[in-house]
């Protein structure tokens, strides 16, 4: 009887490694991980871009918007907002912002439209099938 346990034990103990069906599971649970993990990540690289774009467009509205109560008309273009300035009183502010600020990548450029008679302006960008626009 010792005799077959000690064979046996010294059969158990010399068997190492895994077989090749607990590899084969390991191996699709991880593809099977991986296909939920992808998609996931790429959803989030572009709801960032897009919050990024947003705060960028809320930034340049209160920068025009500055702009607009110390000029007392706005500005004609983005790059105005990064240079100093003087009004009518002869009052010097700004820059209102060091440079404008670059799109996320792989989005256009942030486009400026201003109505000077009215006072209204509008700030927009598009990318990742989304467009950014603030009135």
């Amino acid at each position: 009887m010792i005799r077959w346990w000690t064979k046996k034990r010294l059969t158990v103990a010399n068997q190492r490694g895994f077989t090749l069906i607990e590899l084969m599971i390991v191996v699709a649970i991880i593809g099977i991980l991986a296909a939920i993990a992808i998609p996931l990540y790429a959803n989030v690289q572009a709801r960032a871009r897009i919050a990024k774009a947003q705060a960028d467009a809320r930034a340049l509205a209160s920068a025009v918007s500055i702009y607009g109560a110390h000029m007392g008309r706005i500005p004609t273009a983005l790059t105005d907002l990064t240079v100093a300035v003087s009004n009518p009183q002869n009052q010097t502010a700004g820059p209102f912002m060091s440079k404008v600020p670059d799109p996320p990548a792989g989005w256009a450029a942030y486009g400026y439209t201003g109505d000077t008679a009215s006072g209204t302006f509008n700030i927009n960008s598009n990318g990742d099938n989304t467009t950014v626009s603030l009135p």
